[in-house]
């Protein structure tokens, strides 16, 4: 498998993880760049032989720069940074299409978009994470290709409009239940009762809906039109309006989901 060398524009949690995976997959992440020298110097001191700075203009040469900046910064990057000629540029953003680069037409532009959370402190099993590629030319998705299958073994080619609806759909299945399950923690310590009570229940749910379609699988007072038991659920939040608000939004959102569910009360989650 050839490897290439690569500058890593960002410092943030995609950085900080991509960065050391590309070196140890025997790329030479030649240089970090980011705003402070701080930040680039931290995510630096994790791959070998990497250097760091904050100037866009002095980039050194390589094959492949990977933006992993915010994506309200991809423009300003892209302006500004000098890029060796005749490289490959790719952001990793999910929700920015392609035509970003239309802007700055002699850059070779490409995305590798990596479909998964990233959090300090917590290791990434890089094979698993699935790679979404999209590049204007040939030569360039098969360099994204090269890259990407030395870190993963789930390539996929993904158009920026299909890529645009899987970072809606990424939202949906990771941050939208992480903070519902905040509120679930919060909710049991103010009953005095302990966060590990739901797990169980939390790992059955996601098993079970990985393993059906979801919305088959179901459960709970708002598909069984249990509106004594809803009734109850919305009065126990009534000190948290905003909660509560989403509570009654959910409890819609799965009713008409369900279709033409039957009522049903059984005494079940």
């Amino acid at each position: 498998m050839s490897h290439y060398t690569i500058v890593l524009l960002g410092a943030g949690r995609v950085a900080q993880h991509l960065g050391p995976a590309l070196a140890q997959a025997g790329h030479a992440v030649l240089h970090v760049w980011s705003r402070t020298q701080a930040s680039a110097g931290a995510v630096a001191a994790t791959i070998p032989g990497a250097t760091a700075g904050t100037d866009l203009r002095a980039l050194p040469p390589a094959d492949l720069y990977l933006l992993a900046v915010p994506d309200g910064a991809v423009p300003q990057v892209l302006a500004a940074a000098g890029f060796a000629p005749g490289a490959v540029v790719a952001h990793t953003a999910g929700a920015l299409p392609l035509s970003v680069f239309a802007a700055r037409a002699q850059v070779r532009g490409g995305v590798l978009y990596p479909l998964q959370t990233f959090s300090p402190g917590r290791a990434i099993e890089w094979r698993t994470v699935p790679l979404c590629l999209e590049a204007t030319t040939a030569p360039d998705l098969e360099l994204l290709r090269t890259v990407a299958a030395s870190l993963s073994a789930d390539v996929r080619l993904v158009n920026s409009a299909q890529r645009l609806q899987l970072h809606v759909a990424a939202v949906w299945a990771c941050n939208f239940p992480n903070h519902l399950l905040g509120i679930s923690r919060a909710l049991l310590a103010e009953a005095g009762l302990p966060w590990p009570l739901l797990h169980p229940l939390i790992r059955e749910t996601l098993d079970k809906a990985l393993a059906e379609p979801p919305f088959a699988v179901q459960t709970g007072p708002a598909v069984r039109h249990d509106a004594a038991t809803l009734a109850r659920h919305e009065a126990a939040l009534a000190g948290k309006p905003a909660w509560q608000a989403l509570y009654k939004d959910l409890t819609v959102s799965i009713q008409q989901a369900s279709g033409a569910a039957t009522p049903n009360n059984e005494g079940v989650v």
